[in-house]
């Protein structure tokens, strides 16, 4: 049971915010927090209110039900009643749970997502290209902002390594649990003897993180400038425009070479690594917080595989969740994206509400 003086913090802060809003006096610079918390209060409030009457129509209902004098008709109905009021009282005790749920403060950023090939050479570097003009038509469906910010191409025409920030409304939360190694199995173009190869691909997607999140002191950071190399155009190679950024504390390393400016270089390479750093702390906190992690479902090993795209038999299967979607060519089209990030998303729910039970 949820404690009813909580239920009703909810329901006088709705209350509140309702008469702050509609007053005119509110403060600019508040007004869009406060609209924002009285919409996602919005979405709960019905829920609170019902949840709050419960005791009191079930004692009515009970009433009916133990009235020697009423008669069977009228008993039946409450009977019926009754029971539709515990299913109600259920659905809307888990919802108000998954709303109390502390908030992971970084699913309403903007993410950086970087993917990799990983074994099975060119058939995994043509993997990695895949998975990435996937993200691209799911930014593009959902109307986020793709902006490449480093590439590295295979012979073959693939991707050895790509690094992009997306930008839109509650990015991270959505793409988060993508991270970890991407399986393929499939036939590759240069294959004779039509065999099953196995390549694999790894995804991680990071929150991206402000100067506010995260305090770099320059004192931590060794900075080396060097030629960029590799095709880029003209004056690419005649000038030091390669960043290399190490954060000397943890020896994390970047280096950025794609803009032909080393002051772009150095903003870029910057973004990457306050988020590397970011996403570090956050799971050093974690860790702290629960040394005994049974959740099904990660957001930061990029060493567990997640995932399997099954070419031969047109299927894609998370095997956290273990959800197969017969739709492999959908899924990659960006069309049944959503339906694995739903069932994820409920899954992970579900996991955090066992373990506050």
């Amino acid at each position: 049971m949820i404690p009813a003086k909580t239920i009703e913090e909810l329901i006088l802060k709705h209350s509140t915010l309702e008469k702050d809003l509609s007053s005119g006096a509110i403060d600019k610079k508040l007004f869009a927090e406060k609209s924002k918390e009285y919409s996602d209060l919005n979405e709960i409030i019905i829920n609170a209110k019902k949840y709050l009457s419960y005791e009191e129509d079930k004692k009515d209902l009970e009433k009916i039900l133990n009235d020697v004098s009423a008669d069977k008709e009228l008993k039946d109905m409450a009977e019926l009643e009754l029971s539709e009021l515990k299913t109600e009282f259920e659905i809307n005790e888990k919802k108000l749970k998954l709303f109390l749920l502390p908030k992971d403060e970084a699913d309403k950023k903007n993410a950086i997502i970087e993917i990799r090939a990983g074994t099975g050479g060119l058939e995994a570097s043509l993997f990695a290209s895949d998975l990435f003009k996937m993200y691209e038509k799911v930014s593009h469906k959902k109307k986020w902002t793709l902006e490449l910010i480093s590439i590295s191409r295979s012979d073959a025409g693939g991707l050895k390594e790509v690094i992009a920030s997306i930008k839109g409304t509650n990015i991270y939360s959505t793409l988060k649990y993508e991270s970890g190694v991407h399986r393929v199995q499939r036939v590759p173009d240069t294959e004779t003897q039509g065999r099953v190869h196995t390549s694999a691909a790894t995804v991680a997607v990071l929150p991206e993180a402000e100067e506010v999140d995260l305090k770099i002191n320059e004192s931590d950071l060794r900075i080396d400038v060097f030629r960029a190399g590799g095709p880029g155009g003209q004056s690419v190679n005649t000038t030091d425009s390669a960043v290399r950024i190490t954060h000397i504390p943890t020896g994390l390393s970047v280096s950025q070479q794609d803009e032909k400016s080393q002051h772009k270089n150095k903003a870029k390479g910057m973004k990457i690594l306050r988020s590397r750093l970011y996403e570090l702390e956050r799971s050093r906190i974690d860790q702290e917080r629960s040394q005994d992690r049974k959740t099904k479902i990660g957001t930061g090993d990029r060493s567990e595989r997640i995932r399997t795209y099954n070419f031969p038999q047109g299927r894609v299967t998370d095997h956290r969740i273990n959800l197969t979607l017969h739709r492999l060519e959908e899924f990659l089209e960006g069309e049944a994206f959503d339906e694995m990030i739903e069932s994820l998303t409920l899954q992970a729910q579900e996991d955090s509400l066992s373990s506050l039970n």
